[in-house]
């Protein structure tokens, strides 16, 4: 996407805003903070690989005194995004430890080799000092057709097309997520099927101490 004009950007990020507000993106953020937040808590959230900060709002929606900070490496991304935000790497995070109650990410994990998740969940978990939830993908025949057989009816751009066949290819089945969050440290994380949408939410207690 880096290589396309602003308006082509700003026309998959839009894709991107619909496939999450239409097909299980949301639901499955509510399924990931509702065991670790009440509607009413206040706390903080760095959402990483925000983008247009969808996935922000949408939080925002659920828990009114949240506070999110979206951080993408690319700037260009964040121009839509009303919040607070930071163009930063998520390998070279610019927070202190404990900096945030949780540290977030949605359709962002299944662009990296298992080995460089396991180092993102390492430093998610420095970061967090609540919890960390992450949503994703699940590799799966049905969701590999989605937006091919779709775009005649919704538009996609074609480039939305292209990576989305490439991001469920790289995507995760339950066990293997679980397994790349064991291999990280991370203590009893739990990986919940979000049907009938092919998505994982991934939620696990930070210990602090």
């Amino acid at each position: 996407m880096d290589d396309f004009e602003a308006p082509e950007k700003q026309h998959i990020l839009r894709d991107l805003e619909r496939i999450n507000r239409w097909f299980g993106a949301r639901r499955a953020i509510g399924k990931a903070f509702a065991p670790l937040a009440s509607p009413q808590q206040s706390f903080t959230v760095l959402d990483i690989g925000a983008a247009s900060g969808d996935s922000g709002r949408y939080i925002r929606s659920l828990y009114p005194q949240a506070s999110v900070v979206s951080l993408d490496y690319r700037a260009a991304h964040l121009v839509s995004n009303n919040g607070v935000k930071v163009a930063a790497d998520a390998f070279r995070l610019p927070f202190q430890p404990r900096s945030f109650d949780f540290v977030f990410s949605s359709l962002f994990l299944h662009h990296f080799d298992d080995e460089t998740i396991v180092a993102l969940f390492r430093r998610f978990s420095e970061i967090a000092s609540c919890g960390i939830i992450a949503v994703d993908l699940v590799r799966h025949p049905f969701a590999y057709r989605f937006l091919p057989f779709t775009s005649w009816l919704f538009g996609w751009h074609w480039i939305s097309v292209h990576d989305g066949i490439r991001s469920v290819q790289a995507a995760f089945t339950r066990p293997e997520l679980l397994h790349l969050a064991a291999r990280a440290g991370i203590v009893d994380p739990v990986v919940t099927n979000v049907r009938p949408f092919f998505r994982l939410a991934l939620t696990a207690k930070v210990n602090a101490g």
